[in-house]
């Protein structure tokens, strides 16, 4: 979207400031917003939060050298102050061989409307009503005496974007969430689960009471747990865990790891990292996509892209410095610095389904772990070997059988991947579209 008259006119002086002090380029940037989240527990109001912030941010060039700082000023004086000091400290900056500002030829051109914007702004007690209905849903629950609380909020956030050699661009958004932590209790143990969900639009949130019946249902169903003995074995990871997994991929395949040679992934471009089949894509002008966008943060040019083609890593992700220190092109990945350099980070990603539902995954594992929560993954991001705490379900003859916790698996990233199959119970969670996975013979630690 283009700038409004507020964002333009403070961004443009900031600029100008800058060049006045002696910036040869320069970037700047505008954040605001506004946002309203109220929790609940146990029926009672425990909180109402109103949140209103506007900040402006610059980085300056001098030579190979930048600095970069942010300020809540936006008065005349206080950008003029802000440019003064950001070209001071990049006088007395370290050099920076790939510093500097995006090429021009790379730049956003067009600006296509992503509906990511909803005008519905409910109010504190509307939210208060939601939450209370999410977590009334959940109490009712056999089994569940207990409750971390409820909570819904929505926020509206705007960034503006600006270039000492003409680049220009804005963009808004909007979302909305709801979600419940509740506990059950039997015979003195007590489980704990929780769901959540955050749309764009107000109206797209599932139901409350669906929210809140889901996070009892899986809090009860953790009810007598038990330990297992250390064995190997299949597991398969929860949909809502995907992200999880993908997790250190996307790290692995940031373009200032790859750089640093400090990502386990540093030689596999254009290598089968994942199963023959598996595939990835990012589409960051998804309609509704909550990480959408219509440029980068350094007003780069996006597009829908595979990142894992037939399980090929395809590319990596780059902003403008990455992309100098690799001697490749920039590829749309830079994050806002506002305040400091832009960073790597992805958009809304989709896995491509595979031909089994959960059932069927279960049923082709036969014996082994389905795992539905995660704690304290470990990851060395050289080799990959990656383990983490988990609780689930035991799974015999194709069924779940019986509640475990206090369980570990472990392995290396790379065996994992090259043996990762991906259901087809897709679901949208946050920016990622993903299914449950199944990854066999790994190590499952226990008693």
């Amino acid at each position: 979207m283009p700038f409004d008259a507020d964002s333009g006119s403070a961004l443009a002086e900031l600029l100008a400031h800058a060049r006045k002090f002696g910036a040869e380029s320069a970037d700047a940037s505008l954040s605001a917003r506004e946002s309203v989240s109220v929790e609940v527990r146990l029926t009672e109001l425990e909180g109402v939060e109103r949140e209103e912030a506007r900040s402006v941010a610059l980085r300056a060039f001098i030579g190979k050298r930048q600095a970069a700082a942010s300020s809540s000023d936006l008065t005349p004086a206080g950008l003029e102050r802000l440019a003064e000091r950001v070209v001071a400290m990049a006088r007395s900056a370290p050099e920076d061989k790939f510093c500097g500002l995006l090429d021009a030829a790379a730049r956003a051109a067009h600006f296509p409307d992503l509906h990511i914007v909803d005008e519905a702004r409910p109010s504190a007690p509307d939210l208060e009503r939601l939450a209370r209905v999410c977590e009334e849903a959940a109490l009712a629950v056999k089994d569940i005496a207990n409750s971390s609380g409820a909570g819904a909020s929505w926020e509206i956030g705007h960034a503006a974007y600006a270039t000492s050699d003409g680049f220009a661009g804005a963009q808004s958004g909007t979302a909305y969430s709801l979600g419940v932590s509740p506990q059950a209790e039997r015979d003195g143990a007590k489980e704990r689960d929780y769901e959540y969900r955050t749309e764009r639009f107000f109206a797209d949130l599932p139901a409350a009471e669906s929210i809140g019946r889901i996070a009892g249902e899986r809090a009860a169903a953790r009810l007598g747990a038990r330990k297992i003995e250390t064995t190997r074995g299949p597991v398969i990871f929860d949909r809502r865990l995907a992200g999880r997994i993908l997790g250190p991929f996307m790290g692995a395949i940031n373009g200032a790891a790859v750089a640093r040679g400090t990502s386990f992934l540093k030689d596999k471009l254009g290598a089968r990292v994942f199963a023959e089949g598996f595939a990835l894509q990012e589409d960051p002008l998804k309609p509704k996509g909550l990480a959408s966008r219509a440029f980068d943060g350094e007003g780069a040019e996006v597009r829908a892209r595979d990142l894992i083609d037939d399980g090929v890593v395809t590319t990596w992700l780059l902003n403008a410095s990455a992309a100098r220190q690799l001697n490749m092109a920039p590829t749309g990945h830079a994050t806002l610095g506002h305040g400091g350099p832009p960073g790597i980070g992805a958009t809304n990603l989709s896995v491509k389904p595979g031909t089994d539902d959960l059932a069927a995954l279960m049923s082709g594992a036969g014996r082994g772990l389905f795992v539905t929560d995660m704690f304290s993954p470990a990851l060395n991001m050289n080799t990959g070997d990656w383990s983490v705490g988990v609780a689930g379900f035991w799974v015999e003859n194709g069924e779940t059988a019986f509640p475990v916790s206090e369980v570990t698996v472990a392995g290396n990233l790379l065996d994992m991947y090259a043996r990762l199959v991906a259901g087809r119970d897709l679901e949208t969670r946050g920016a990622l579209t993903a299914p449950s996975f199944l990854i066999d013979d790994l190590a499952i630690g226990g008693l």
